[in-house]
């Protein structure tokens, strides 16, 4: 049985575990709960009615929250020519094509989220059992496989706040929407918008409100449900 400190002991049992707290309080809550000497990363876990075994039950998306998430994203893209000094411009934190692709075959794994132009998926379709595994497979359905008219604005979204949220095997989402250090109001506004995402993109397999339970916590801290509407 994995071993429970004393701090994780004490948060949690400022948490009534049965209870589903409103938002604002739920966050509120989890703020005052935090107890690590570094700034948490507010994680949102959703519970879900879907069967990921269907295909018309899959769900995934992304959404630009409006507070960003605290986090310095390092930003990779494939392109050559015209569209890697488009990328460049945009920002991009590094810019390539085989080069890139030879050091991350060697180990190299310097970034956060990997964009790519349709021109270059055959270059990253050999990476596939390296950025798979971690997330990071540029895909046409996570909008990180753009042509380079579309470079600058994912890259500004990416920068600002944009993250992809994607069902599992146990039909579960686990997004990171923040950080603890943000304002009540500012987790709220990124946990709604999310949300709203996440109803957005409703598979048409899925039947009645397949939000079944919506949990918020924080890095080291205990879960806290909250109501979803």
């Amino acid at each position: 049985m994995a071993h429970v400190g004393k701090n994780f002991k004490t948060a949690s049992a400022k948490v009534e575990r049965t209870k589903i707290y409103n938002k604002t309080v739920g966050a509120q809550l989890l703020k005052d709960v935090s107890f690590a000497k570094f700034d948490e990363t507010v994680e949102v876990h959703v519970r879900t009615t879907l069967d990921p075994r269907k295909a018309d039950q899959q769900l995934r998306g992304t959404v630009l929250l409006p507070n960003g998430t605290g986090k310095q994203v390092r930003i990779l893209v494939f392109a050559e020519g015209d569209d890697a000094r488009l990328a460049q411009e945009a920002g991009a934190d590094h810019v390539g094509s085989q080069d890139i692709a030879k050091r991350i075959q060697d180990g190299w794994m310097e970034f956060d989220v990997a964009i790519a132009t349709p021109p270059m998926m055959g270059v990253v379709g050999r990476l596939g059992k390296v950025l798979g595994p971690r997330g990071l497979m540029p895909s046409p359905k996570a909008g990180t496989v753009v042509p380079g008219a579309d470079l600058k604005r994912v890259v500004d979204e990416t920068r600002k706040g944009r993250v992809e949220f994607r069902l599992d095997k146990t039909a579960n989402l686990h997004v990171g929407i923040g950080k603890v250090s943000f304002t009540t109001d500012q987790i709220v506004e990124n946990l709604d918008a999310l949300l709203d995402a996440v109803r957005s993109n409703r598979p048409s397999g899925a039947k009645g409100a397949f939000i079944k339970r919506v949990t918020i916590t924080s890095t080291m801290g205990p879960g806290i449900k909250v109501d979803e509407n």
